[in-house]
């Protein structure tokens, strides 16, 4: 898995990167038999931005991927295997 740099000590997830992010989020999600409404409202996220995020349409913070993996209940490394 690859990072773009793009700003000096500021990383960008590449486009193949954040397809399996999104893919590991759902699966994780699926797992827990939660509905996207279900982990968004425990991630205090709308629905859409995790529809978004889990069809790598965006570049999530860090504090975004640490809201998620705390209502997954995983470490945040986990997102990323």
């Amino acid at each position: 898995m690859s990072l773009l740099a793009l700003d000096e000590g500021v990383c960008y997830l590449s486009v193949t990167m954040l397809q399996r992010l999104g893919r590991r989020i759902q699966t994780l999600r699926d797992r827990r038999t939660m509905t996207q409404e279900e982990l968004a409202a425990k991630a205090s996220l709308s629905r859409g931005y995790l529809a978004r995020l889990e069809t790598g349409r965006h570049d999530p913070s860090a504090t975004t991927l640490a809201k998620i993996a705390k209502a997954l209940r995983v470490p945040i490394a986990s997102l990323f295997k």
